[in-house]
């Protein structure tokens, strides 16, 4: 049939709909003046994307098929997931000062005309599937959405001016409006929280700030920063955490807190002058008590009926050892939570104070107003503590006063750097503490690691190879297969396999057998010995049993555990 309207003639040339019906819709169109697209959609006799097709098509519009790869992010990040989402529209592309949006409305005139007054480009409309466009949408602005936006903007503002006018004039446009350098720092730490990070790294790197975020204790690159912002960046950071801006010669540490998703977090900010610019840390710590469930903690039953045993005495010392970053403190705090009692006074020195514990006094140790380890525990003693905590033992007069502290009816609850449990003896007795007091004192100590686990939503199974059989059985080899797992890697982990951490175990009660060798100066090995022969499992020991249980690989227990050793 002969027609000057256009959408007829793209329904016609693509044949999307029966001649007989669309001769019965124009004769409909005619006599209602509905338009034909409204009809085929509410007869349900076109989808939403042919209806997309057919005015690309009547209109001279290009369309796509849009892929979350085949856009860039930080083009897309041009506008909000707000504008988005209301529109069902995402840049795909630019060229000079003309923006390419992929839209499910590309007829829509007002749409244009907000991406083109909050873009500040032409916008040229490409015509895409609304359920394509509105999964690419959902897959592209995730939790550091507002950050990639953010940055965009920047990077724009960067190709329209020189260098020079940039480093002049840069941070005057930022603080003018609703400041983009606050709602980049806030999205930054926001998406930090979102991650799980435990650590944020901002560096100052050429040609871009970077920045990176510790997540289940690895180091992962997040996003790039122009370094024209990086001044303003660490500058209002800095004011933040109450440090002082104008000195960026020497270290500085400070606090800040932030409230996400109805929870808040303390944020410990460290800055350290490098070459190029000071380099920022920020510590995020959850202030959320539950995490520090001492059955949420310590997960393994046998560890944790050890641990429940050893704390079921009135007085002595309980030694936590391992790496930085090993969860020792996490441990000490859950151990504080499952004896916090109406009933006892527990007093803390730490330094410094990562987390407020309800019904505890903390101590925060400051050297510089002579408020160190020892100063301040020789105060404590005088408050009738019934339990101590002490952040670290460094040196022998803090061991001293906790030693004594144990022998006088106080349970002391401490941690030391050695690489096992039966280590601890030894670095009391280097510390010039006499073997016969350590024996008295020592209820017991713990070697901790932190292990990976496998991400729940892409673990699979597979068949153990030789080598990894020899790793983990020895000599006694089962007769048949062995059956591990390990992560394949998907966006829930962030392509790792792995999702969390949990802690491993060796504890070393001290028995009278093992307490009498600590008076005798007998050396780590034979303690440890001693200790395995009554029972104690080894981190090697409860390494393997997680990974035999599929909680986590053989490449990460070799990672964080001495194999090698029996």
């Amino acid at each position: 049939m002969k027609t000057d309207d256009p959408i007829i003639a793209a329904l016609e040339k693509e044949s999307l709909v029966d001649p007989t019906v669309l001769e019965t819709l124009i004769e409909s169109q005619q006599e209602t003046g509905q338009s034909i697209l409204s009809m085929l959609k509410r007869q349900n006799l076109l989808t939403d994307e042919q209806i997309v097709r057919t005015v690309a098509l009547a209109n001279g519009l290009e369309y796509v098929e849009l892929t979350s790869e085949a856009v860039e992010p930080t083009i897309a990040h041009l506008i909000t997931r707000d504008l988005a989402t209301r529109h069902n529209a995402v840049p795909i592309r630019r060229k000079d000062q003309t923006l390419f949006v992929a839209m499910g409305a590309p007829w829509d005139l007002a749409a244009r005309d907000e991406i083109e007054v909050k873009t500040g480009y032409s916008v040229t409309p490409v015509a895409a599937s609304p359920a394509a466009i509105r999964q690419v949408v959902g897959r592209l602005f995730d939790e550091v959405d507002v950050t990639k936006q953010v940055v965009a903007s920047m990077r724009l503002k960067e190709d329209a001016q020189t260098a020079s006018e940039t480093s002049e004039n840069h941070a005057r446009t930022f603080r003018d409006g609703d400041d983009p350098i606050s709602r980049l720092v806030s999205s930054i730490v926001k998406g930090a929280v979102s991650s799980r990070a435990s650590d944020i790294h901002i560096e100052p790197q050429l040609p871009d700030l970077r920045v990176r975020y510790r997540i289940d204790g690895t180091l992962r690159d997040t996003i790039r920063v122009p370094a024209s912002v990086q001044r303003e960046v660490v500058s209002h950071i800095k004011i933040l955490a109450d440090m002082d801006i104008s000195e960026r010669r020497i270290p500085q540490d400070g606090h800040a807190t932030i409230e996400h998703e109805g929870a808040e977090y303390d944020l410990r900010v460290s800055s350290l002058p490098a070459v190029g610019g000071e380099k920022i840390v920020l510590r995020i710590l959850d202030k959320r008590v539950d995490q520090w469930s001492f059955d949420r903690v310590v997960a393994s039953p046998q560890d944790n009926q050890v641990f429940r045993r050893i704390l079921s005495n009135p007085y002595g010392m309980l030694l936590l050892t391992g790496p930085t970053g090993s969860g020792k403190t996490t441990t000490l705090y859950s151990v504080l939570q499952l004896i916090n009692t109406a009933d006892k006074n527990i007093v803390t020195v730490e330094d410094p104070v990562e987390y407020r514990l309800e019904g505890v006094t903390q101590v925060q140790v400051k050297p510089v107003a002579g408020m160190t380890f020892p100063s301040a525990l020789r105060s404590i003693l005088r408050q009738d503590p019934d339990v101590i905590l002490i952040g670290e033992i460094r040196d022998r007069d803090t061991a001293d006063i906790a030693i004594g502290a144990a022998l006088t009816g106080h349970l002391v609850l401490s941690t030391l750097h050695t690489n096992d449990a039966a280590g601890a003896v030894s670095r009391l007795i280097n510390l010039g503490i006499p073997s016969f007091l350590v024996g008295s004192a020592l209820l017991g100590s713990a070697a901790q690691r932190l292990v990976r686990t496998c991400c729940q939503k892409c673990k699979v199974p597979y068949r153990a190879s030789e080598s990894e059989v020899q790793i983990l059985y020895g000599d006694a080899r089962p007769d048949d297969d062995v059956q591990l797992w390990r992560g394949t890697g998907c966006s829930h982990c962030y392509q790792s396999g792995y999702l969390g951490r949990k802690s491993i175990y060796e504890i070393l009660p001290v028995s009278r057998a093992v307490q009498r060798m600590v008076v005798d100066s007998v050396d780590d090995d034979a303690i440890r010995e001693r200790a395995v022969d009554e029972g104690m499992r080894t981190l090697r020991a409860a390494a393997v049993s997680e990974v035999l249980a599929g909680q986590t690989t053989i490449e990460e227990i070799m990672r964080v555990v001495d194999m090698e050793r029996d």
